[in-house]
């Protein structure tokens, strides 16, 4: 049965300081056009007039977001106005044509914590088009950065480390290596399990996003790295459906690995990990004979990969260059305290 739901009307309060501010104009022609601006600010989002935000957007979270290096992002969602999304029975968001996804990349301690680049994932008649946007190096606007670059950045991790990189920004095709389903690209944070509409960033004047579901709401997936949200397997299923099954599933770039690790597969079944044996002879497997072995981290392959920073060996293949310590240490734990008897303990 369809239901139908106004979100945020009720539960979106006031910014703090948003009268100060000019509603932007955003120029829903290009936004749905064919065209690539060359500057952020061609498509009216009102960018510059909020620092780095776009005024004409909901700002939004993922209770567990992918890993990149350890930078912060800032997400927001446009959805022209008297137009609803979607939401399929496995939790997919299906948004309108018109919609736009953005996603800033900085770190607190680079640069004074404004973003390197800001990504815009749009929807138009054609599909999903990616287009990475560079920050100048006045910060008053940003240009489009077709061919991806690579940007050095010197930041800190939790623990302390110093990091100095060459952060990735990716160029097209690079796009289609994370955001590919069945061969074309598509949006692959915004699952109604992961996100979560903030209120204290609503756009001026903005009407409610109105979400359109197919059957009951999916239960919400718990955040990673909050003991308090889920058990070890649970968290670590969160974590392996955002940073691994954009590839990892039977309509990704990934498919023919037989590994599929989305929120909604079997967690118990070798498809998933648990005993199975590399597709292809290579160094990705490390001479390991399972991507999980229950019980024993230090020979399981998924591990493996997740800590080597060789091209040639890790995974995720595009996105990072650093190790997720934090995150690995949670797949670690989670194949330690794996029964060792059988797939079905879990």
């Amino acid at each position: 049965m369809r239901r139908v739901f106004a979100v945020l009307a009720a539960t979106l309060g006031c910014v703090s300081g948003a009268s100060t501010m000019t509603a932007p104009t955003v120029d829903q022609a290009l936004v749905e056009g064919e065209a690539s601006p060359q500057k952020l600010s061609e498509f009216g989002f009102g960018m510059a007039a909020d620092g780095y935000r776009p005024a004409a957007a909901f700002g939004y979270t993922l209770r567990t977001p992918l890993f990149s290096d350890y930078a912060a992002k800032d997400r927001y969602v446009y959805v022209p106005h008297g137009s609803s999304a979607r939401v399929a029975a496995d939790g997919t968001i299906e948004f309108p044509v018109g919609t736009v996804l953005f996603k800033s990349f900085g770190w607190p301690d680079h640069n004074g914590g404004r973003p390197v680049e800001t990504r815009l994932l749009i929807h138009r008649n054609t599909g999903w088009v990616a287009l990475p946007y560079i920050w100048d190096t006045d910060g008053k606007d940003a240009t489009l950065a077709l061919g991806g670059r690579r940007v050095p950045v010197t930041f800190k991790s939790p623990d302390g480390e110093t990091h100095s990189i060459r952060y990735a920004v990716p160029n097209k095709n690079q796009c289609k290596e994370c955001h590919s389903k069945n061969g074309v690209i598509a949006p692959i944070g915004p699952k109604v399990q992961n996100f979560a509409l903030t209120a204290e960033r609503r756009p001026l004047q903005a009407p409610p996003i109105r979400f359109s579901y197919v059957g009951a709401r999916p239960p919400a997936m718990p955040q990673w790295d909050d003991p308090k949200a889920g058990s070890i397997a649970d968290r670590a299923r969160a974590y392996l459906d955002v940073n691994c099954a954009h590839c990892h599933n039977p309509a990704g770039s990934a498919s023919n690995s037989g590994l599929f690790l989305r929120w909604t597969d079997d967690p118990t079944g070798v498809n998933y990990g648990i005993g199975k044996r590399p597709t292809a002879a290579g160094r990705g497997s490390g001479g390991m004979d399972f991507a999980i072995a229950p019980g024993d981290p230090a020979h399981s392959f998924m591990i493996y990969r997740l800590e080597s920073t060789d091209p040639g060996i890790a995974m995720p293949e595009v996105g990072r260059s650093t190790v997720h310590k934090e995150g690995a240490a949670l797949l670690r734990q989670w194949i330690a305290e794996m029964p060792t008897g059988g797939q079905k303990a879990l």
